[in-house]
């Protein structure tokens, strides 16, 4: 990987008051910060910038009196809503990663989180590199049984005049993409919900193409199938496109976007990671890619160029990784580390020569890192 003159965390678990969150006062537990990553990012119109973080707020002792517990929302017939927690016995269960847990038996994967999530927005300097304000009142939290396990890894497009922002949202109903909007790029509206069923990673272009809203989806199943024998491709999740009229109303496109290839398994699976911007070049856009390696992977991030009248169509990309995890930025919090090779860039803003780039480090903390555009370049 290449070295970089800016590459440093921003924001740490630490960080985080407790006291402010969501779930304060709801439940009579302690939990702590499990991790604040994948951070959305966004210029403000005072030249700010903001980050959308993920705060996956995580059970001290999720294990007692041999059952394994959950957060989890709850409504009331009022319309407001709590936090309840479940109980789980043991012998139902794999714990084996730290993020979840695995319900044995059934017939299909089921499964329950260590944590629950909300997006936290915290405003930096205009080179991202200090914090300026984290703003707990306008934080984003569960407010329908569709997010009852929580809103995760929010993207920020801005389209015109306004800011998209899709979330992740977790239930037993459903894992669908979630829509916020503003028109201030800090104050968010709900929506809706855009797309179903663990159609995760849903990334909005900033800008339109052709007069309409564009959008990098991608997919997850249990079965998928092969390609050919000596196809430049392989079978597996990969990043789809979608076009809608209003940014409300979408409809997958008919061709593939960027798809698994043959010639590298550090690609094996990949998902979108930072919204298209558009350059004299085209649409670049930065993803991850994952290679199989124990029970999550090894994530890094790559990027490819698309055609600016056709998405489709990949101009240029690279097999080698623009961005991978960084020992060396996370051995100060050695002691809160529970993944590793875990770098998931969510985020992208103009720095004039650079690009100011936001990733998730070991989902754990917030790294900025300054990519030069010459990086991207032809040749």
């Amino acid at each position: 990987m290449p070295e970089y003159a800016v590459d440093r965390l921003v924001l740490l678990p630490d960080d985080i008051d407790l006291s402010r969150s969501p779930l304060a006062g709801h439940i009579d537990a302690e939990t702590y910060v499990l991790g604040a990553f994948n951070p959305a990012l966004t210029r403000l119109p005072s030249g700010n910038l903001c980050m959308f973080v993920r705060i996956a707020e995580a059970l001290r002792k999720p294990i007692s009196d041999g059952h394994v517990h959950a957060i989890r929302w709850q409504g009331s017939e009022g319309g407001t809503g709590g936090y309840v927690l479940d109980a789980w016995p043991l012998d139902l269960v794999d714990t084996a990663d730290p993020r979840k847990f695995m319900m044995r038996g059934g017939g299909w994967k089921v499964m329950a989180l260590t944590s629950l999530s909300w997006i936290l927005p915290v405003e930096l300097t205009p080179d991202g590199l200090e914090v300026v304000a984290i703003h707990y009142d306008k934080a984003i939290a569960p407010q329908g049984s569709y997010q009852c396990y929580g809103v995760e890894d929010a993207r920020v497009s801005k389209v015109g005049d306004r800011w998209q922002m899709t979330t992740c949202s977790v239930s037993p109903e459903r894992h669908s993409t979630t829509l916020y909007s503003s028109d201030n790029g800090l104050d968010y509206a709900f929506e809706g919900i855009v797309l179903d069923h663990q159609n995760k990673d849903m990334l909005i272009f900033e800008g339109l193409v052709g007069g309409q809203y564009w959008a990098q989806t991608r997919p997850l199943g249990d079965l998928y199938f092969a390609y050919p024998p000596g196809s430049e491709w392989r079978a597996g999740p990969s990043i789809n496109l979608a076009t809608s009229p209003d940014a409300l109303h979408w409809k997958p496109h008919l061709q593939p976007g960027i798809r698994p290839h043959a010639a590298t398994i550090a690609t094996a699976r990949m998902g979108g990671g930072t919204p298209p911007i558009l350059t004299n070049e085209g649409w670049l856009t930065l993803w991850h890619g994952v290679e199989p390696s124990g029970i999550v992977g090894i994530y890094r991030t790559y990027w490819s160029l698309l055609d600016r009248d056709n998405p489709t169509k990949v101009i240029r990309t690279q097999h080698s990784p623009l961005l991978e995890a960084n020992p060396d930025l996370t051995r100060p919090i050695e002691h809160q580390m529970y993944l590793r090779d875990v770098v998931f860039t969510t985020g992208i803003a103009d720095g004039g020569d650079h690009y100011i780039v936001a990733s998730g480090e070991a989902d754990l903390a917030c790294r900025i890192t300054y990519i030069p555009k010459s990086v991207f370049a032809a040749g």
